[in-house]
């Protein structure tokens, strides 16, 4: 079976998510898409960078409300714009990005609220992966070189900012159960364990040969 299929998967902070991710695009042989997606959408719209960075999954605010009267051009008709834009309009511009990808190949997509963008994608698979907060502090510690108290509240700050992303332009409930296929504590098995345990949930809901 050679359809193209998509693993969305939505993440706390200090879960391991991304590493996950990752694992699952080696053993499919595909791209996993999470920071690269900004990348992306500026090139496709040619927006500066730093838009998306400063909008990446968050829903506050208008991102050049400091800049003034900034003239924006747009690839796509070469014009310029004297007016604001705001978060929507990012979203927006990302969300294509995430269609264009996903109708084009197999791919893996990291939070951005990537599962309702494809609501409507035949072969999606949506996984979100929790740990308990103690595993997630110390991942936190250990990766990004935090003190305990740091990591809590960056973990938290993080968590929160994702949730009202997420609820916001989904209109769905982040991290609750009835959202996803799947949710999955990887403190259970770990991050290798909770990755062959998502890998078999896939292969069996969207019915592929299994990798060896």
């Amino acid at each position: 079976m050679n359809e193209k299929f998509i693993i969305n998967i939505g993440r706390e902070l200090g879960s391991g998510g991304k590493a996950i991710g990752e694992r699952l695009a080696k053993i499919y042989n595909i791209h996993v898409y999470d920071k690269k997606l900004i990348t992306l959408a500026a090139e496709e719209s040619g927006i500066c960078q730093k838009f998306f960075e400063k909008a990446d999954e968050s829903n506050k605010g208008f991102i050049s409300s400091l800049m003034g009267g900034l003239r924006i051009p747009f690839i796509s008709d070469g014009a310029a714009y004297d007016n604001y834009l705001s978060n929507d309009a990012l979203f927006k511009i990302q969300s294509d990005v995430i269609r264009k990808l996903a109708n084009e190949e197999s791919c893996i997509f990291i939070g951005r609220c990537a599962d309702y963008i494809l609501r409507e994608h035949p072969r999606c698979v949506n996984i979100f992966v929790s740990a308990s907060r103690e595993d997630r502090i110390e991942r936190l510690v250990r990766t990004r070189r935090l003190t305990p108290e740091a990591a809590e509240q960056l973990m938290d700050s993080t968590d929160e900012k994702r949730a009202d992303y997420y609820n916001y332009y989904s209109n769905r409930t982040w991290g609750a159960a009835a959202t996803y296929h799947l949710c999955i504590d990887s403190s259970v098995l770990g991050i290798d364990g909770t990755a062959a345990f998502a890998e078999e949930f896939i292969r069996k809901k969207l019915n592929l040969a299994r990798k060896d």
